[in-house]
């Protein structure tokens, strides 16, 4: 097995989760009209007790067996895999970009991947660390999970919403929790240093923007029926509806809103709900029913639809790369998003062959800078494919665990 090196550009990149950081990073300061240079810091710049700072993404896969409980760290880096916490019956892995969030029935078990990354706007730091268990959220296995540089904000089922420190759980410990007033349906989103959420009120559901305090500070006049489904991009966040979606960003110190209807009727069943893309990217893609998939381009404000055939999972890098289809009879497809035409496939890369023999969870397609990955939980490998090169398998990782459910951090 090769080591994946140097696939990861070192240029600026935006990153969801801390685009809210503005810290400057100059090492220069002017005096008397001249340009000097300051005395080196106690500390060198961007450093973090515990953690190693590298040149490179540190991307790692946290990967679980609900049945056995089984729980894998996969460093793309080394190649090496890490034995962590076990837990049983989850049914979903989520990740806020560090923290993996594994929801079972009796609770969330919060793993720290050891990998993640700091955007500072014209360069970045990329951090590994060891992998930790920190334990479990008293959040059931509906439980939805969003989280930016400060807090993190866990919505139960019934739409209570309670605020953890992150920067406690940065250093390895889970502090008591703040809650929120009133329900919510969905979940509630922090972005730049407030809250977006639907609050039920009245027997409506409203949008509006709370701050850190869960006070409301305003409310968009905009209906969303049937919210579901949510993603943070670099031109705002994203927010499905029955008839398309909204997109809420911050601007001039205050808060726009903007309708991308479908500009169509789409059936219930066939609307997207979840969205899935490269953490950075503003590409987002869904599920369009059984046969095909949505492409939503933010920054262009349209939606597409692509018809793929039965599909399992969708998601694209962005910016001019394929949409990636994982169809049921187990191959990836790569598609041309601007003319819907498929333009690569793989072998069959899902053991159980079918979409039909998929038993619970079905893969994902986990999407970086260079590289995507496709778990394939039956053959208890993961592959890792370079989407620039025609589908290639770039690698494959043979596994001692069934990898049911995946996540990519680090990013």
């Amino acid at each position: 097995m090769t080591v994946r090196r140097n696939v990861t550009p070192r240029a600026s990149a935006a990153l969801v989760l801390t685009a809210l950081l503005t810290t400057s990073c100059t090492s220069e300061e002017a005096d008397a009209g001249r340009s000097v240079a300051k005395s080196p810091p106690a500390t060198p710049h961007g450093y973090v007790e515990g953690a190693k700072e590298a040149a490179e993404q540190q991307s790692r896969l946290l990967l679980n067996d609900p049945t056995s409980g089984n729980t894998r760290v996969l460093d793309l880096v080394t190649g090496k895999v890490h034995t962590t916490a076990q837990v049983k019956d989850a049914v979903r892995l989520g990740t806020d970009g560090r923290f993996g969030y594994l929801h079972a029935a009796d609770g969330t078990h919060v793993l720290d991947s050891g990998a993640w990354m700091v955007d500072h706007g014209d360069h970045v730091h990329y951090y590994s660390a060891a992998t930790r268990d920190l334990g479990e959220l008293p959040a059931g296995s509906q439980a939805q999970i969003r989280s930016d540089v400060a807090v993190i904000a866990v919505t139960d089922e019934n739409g209570r919403t309670v605020l953890y420190d992150r920067s406690k759980l940065e250093k390895g410990r889970i502090a008591a929790p703040r809650t929120l007033r009133g329900t919510y349906t969905g979940a509630v989103v922090p972005y730049e240093e407030h809250l977006l959420a639907f609050a039920n009120t009245g027997g409506t559901t409203e949008l509006v923007v709370l701050d850190r305090k869960g006070e409301r500070v305003a409310s968009p006049d905009v209906t969303c029926e049937g919210p579901q489904g949510d993603a943070v991009t670099r031109r705002g966040v994203i927010l499905g509806c029955a008839d398309g979606a909204l997109l809420m960003r911050a601007q001039d110190g205050a808060f726009a809103v903007e309708k991308i209807p479908y500009g169509k009727h789409v059936p219930g069943d066939e609307r997207a709900t979840a969205f899935r893309h490269r953490p950075g990217s503003d590409t987002l893609t869904a599920l369009a029913g059984d046969d095909a998939v949505w492409v939503l381009d933010v920054a262009e404000r349209t939606w597409k639809r692509v018809d793929t055939g039965p599909v399992v999972a969708v998601n694209t890098a962005g910016e001019g790369s394929p949409l990636l289809v994982l169809e049921a009879e187990g191959a990836l497809h790569g598609y041309d998003i601007a003319t819907g035409k498929q333009t690569a496939r793989t072998k069959p890369l899902l053991t159980a062959g079918k979409r039909d023999d998929i038993d619970g969870n079905a893969p994902v397609i986990e999407v970086d800078r260079s590289r995507a990955y496709v778990n394939d939980p039956e053959g208890k490998r993961v592959f890792e494919i370079d989407y620039n090169d025609g589908l290639r398998i770039a690698r494959s990782f043979d596994l001692d665990v069934k990898p049911v459910l995946m996540v990519e951090a680090g990013r």
